[in-house]
């Protein structure tokens, strides 16, 4: 008899039904949706911060320029840019790359930098910047490749 009652328990183990599984506590998964949160929000804020300072050292080096940009007598670099559009587009790539397996993940990041590469070539000529003769667009590809590859570390990496 100890042994059926033995080889039952273990069967029973292996059920993947409902009522078998530990149930988790309401306050465990609003942490866990918490650290989530601000693991995004802390991601988007870095993501900002990095891509001023970024702006600011090749602006500085005179790589590239924004002539069409918000206060330009005050900031040398697109604020609008920085401070709203990139935090838009964390946001919005976190949000898809968190839903993709690997393999497609790398290939999500190599064609934004494709696209963003290629876009900058049109900004340029409605006038939203200017690069200096010695810019490739290989540099703004490989950039966000790493720049996108990093953003997505730390979001991980803060979770």
């Amino acid at each position: 008899m100890g042994k059926f009652m033995m080889n039952t328990a273990k069967h029973l183990k292996k059920l993947n039904w409902p009522l078998w599984q530990k149930k988790t506590s309401f306050s465990a998964k609003r942490q866990k949706k918490s650290s989530h949160q601000g693991a995004f929000v802390a991601t988007i804020i870095f993501s900002s911060f990095t891509g001023t300072y970024l702006d600011l050292l090749f602006v500085g080096k005179h790589m590239y320029a924004f002539p069409a940009r918000p206060f330009p007598d005050v900031f040398t670099i697109n604020v609008a840019f920085t401070l709203l559009i990139l935090p838009t587009f964390t946001a919005l790539f976190l949000r898809i790359v968190k839903k993709l397996p690997q393999l497609l993940r790398i290939l999500f990041i190599v064609l934004i930098g494709l696209c963003i590469s290629i876009s900058e070539q049109f900004g340029e000529k409605l006038g939203l910047f200017t690069h200096s003769e010695a810019w490739h667009h290989s540099y703004s590809f490989f950039g966000y490749n790493i720049f996108l590859f990093f953003i997505w570390k730390f979001y991980r990496w803060f979770q």
